[in-house]
């Protein structure tokens, strides 16, 4: 998985990349193709925004299924795991829908043998 790091009017922590290539990588766990995902970083210079003045926005483009996450916090870091969460739920559920739930029933055990 190809990780690319976009930044609009906001400076990055020094570990902040290293932090969100080790969450997107835990991300594979699920078996769901991703080839690139594209972190957006955005600060909002209004100082009306406050607390939701840093923006994160995940975005998955490639051969596998669409996934995008959006969030708004107090710094680069918190958006970026409130965001992390939400893509977490969404490949979860591309998974579960993937998975084979065919469960064989007693009557078909006993017909089969």
């Amino acid at each position: 998985m190809k990780i690319l790091i976009h930044t609009r009017h906001a400076d990055l922590a020094e570990d902040f990349k290293t932090i969100a290539e080790e969450k997107l990588s835990s991300m594979e766990r699920f078996s769901v193709v991703i080839d690139r995902v594209e972190v957006e970083v955005i600060h909002e210079a209004n100082p009306q925004q406050g607390k939701h003045a840093h923006r994160v926005i995940l975005t998955t483009h490639g051969s596998g299924p669409l996934i995008r996450a959006e969030a708004a916090e107090f710094n680069n870091l918190a958006a970026f795991d409130t965001a992390i969460k939400a893509f977490a739920l969404q490949i979860r559920k591309i998974h579960e829908r993937t998975k084979d739930h065919d469960r064989e029933t007693l009557r078909k055990m006993k017909s089969d043998l």
